[in-house]
């Protein structure tokens, strides 16, 4: 399979933007490699073919270009934005970063000090603490439950050569996603798109990543000298295409997803003064991604909001939301859809995830229609299927261990 591309031409601006996906975000890792896909992105900007890491940000400043990265559990991705007049000089630079990443020891050495220095950071702060203990407790053995920027120890055993074997096994030109937008032509964006692809490895060979095994439910309590204890509940559920995703997505806008407008909300802070905030949302990916629960609040309350929690969704998944519940959400989720797409970059985002999970072509202009479809029995159907109380696990940081 060769690379899959996009365009999409916009005139408002002489801009060409340009961003290439690569299925190598941390699901990539294993135990023992753990951080490798992260520290593989982060390098990437660090010296190329050659050109010291300096010259080579000296060279994309000198045309007025911009660069960037982006890293996740399921991808792997780099950016380039860049002045019409300029595109060929940005292009030709963009696709040496891309092909001929220099992986220099000495800057492996010193970025990875500055991984250790800040995963030692995360260690003591309750909300780090809480994420990634939770993340564990759901995937168990399944790459999604290990943190994505590796652990002080794994980090501390990357040397160059597990770059590089990374760099070759999944920067490959038949698993890459490249997404043009702006002033640019149809045979322009097609050789862009040739030229940066024909320079990367190949890989006819890369593993599937695995399905996502059901995990027996926890209950993690996590001493911490924290002002208040802070609350992760929740299971894997939704992976992106998903059948059921607008009646889980719209169902959940009612129930944690709107803010204050929740029924999350109203229950625990509205009518028991519990929390601040408390929210809930789903959070789809390659496979199974998490539904989660998350709040903060006074340690010796922190049971009765959990209590709260769990009556709420029963409820709501016994009964789903009212014809006034949703009405509002819908219009809540429909009347800002135009505004996500005030800017190539806005423009960019959306296309691109389209691109790497791939949606349909037509899945923005029907996005509307498919949220005001949704109706109140779709919703109960889905989350009684779906969602399963008996099944989540939680982590509580901030109280006495048990």
């Amino acid at each position: 399979m060769a690379h899959k591309f996009i365009l999409l031409k916009t005139i408002v601006y002489p801009v060409v933007d340009v961003n290439v996906m690569f299925s190598a975000g941390s699901v990539r890792d294993s135990k023992q490699t753990n951080g490798v896909a992260s520290m593989t992105n982060h390098l990437m900007f660090s010296g190329s073919a050659g050109m010291s890491e300096q010259k080579l940000m000296n060279s994309f400043a000198d045309i007025g270009a911009q660069i960037g990265s982006n890293f996740n559990r399921d991808q792997s991705s780099f950016s380039l934005r860049t002045l019409s007049e300029e595109k060929s000089e940005a292009i030709e630079l963009f696709k040496v970063v891309l092909q001929k990443p220099n992986f220099d020891k000495e800057i492996l050495d010193r970025e990875a000090k500055r991984y250790v220095a800040n995963i030692a950071q995360a260690e003591t702060m309750p909300e780090a603490i809480a994420t990634k203990r939770f993340m564990k407790s759901i995937y168990g053995e399944h790459p999604y439950g290990l943190p994505s920027s590796g652990t002080i120890d794994s980090i501390n055993r990357i040397k160059v050569a597990h770059l590089k074997k990374f760099y070759k096994e999944f920067y490959v030109a038949n698993q890459a996603d490249i997404v043009i937008v702006g002033d640019v032509t149809k045979a322009e964006a097609e050789l862009i798109a040739k030229d940066i692809s024909s320079g990367l490895p190949v890989n006819n060979n890369i593993k599937a990543i695995p399905d996502v095994k059901k995990v027996e439910k926890q209950e993690t309590r996590i001493s911490h000298p924290a002002k208040q204890a802070h609350l992760y509940y929740g299971v894997p559920i939704m992976k992106r295409n998903d059948p059921d995703f607008f009646p889980l997505y719209v169902g959940n806008h009612v129930l944690g997803g709107s803010g204050f407008g929740s029924r999350l909300t109203y229950e625990i802070r509205e009518k028991k003064g519990l929390v601040y905030s408390v929210y809930s949302y789903f959070m789809p990916l390659t496979k199974k991604g998490p539904f989660e629960v998350a709040l903060q609040t006074s340690k010796d309350q922190v049971d009765e909001a959990m209590g709260l929690i769990k009556t709420t969704i029963q409820s709501f998944i016994e009964n789903g939301p009212s014809e006034s519940e949703l009405q509002a959400s819908k219009d809540n989720i429909t009347g800002g859809f135009a505004l996500r797409f005030g800017s190539n970059q806005k423009i960019m985002n959306y296309v691109s995830m389209m691109a790497f999970y791939n949606y349909p072509l037509d899945y923005l202009k029907t996005y509307t229609d498919k949220v005001n479809a949704v109706t109140v029995d779709q919703i109960k159907t889905a989350f009684k299927k779906r969602v399963d109380l008996n099944e989540f696990s939680t982590v509580i940081v901030g109280v006495d261990e048990r």
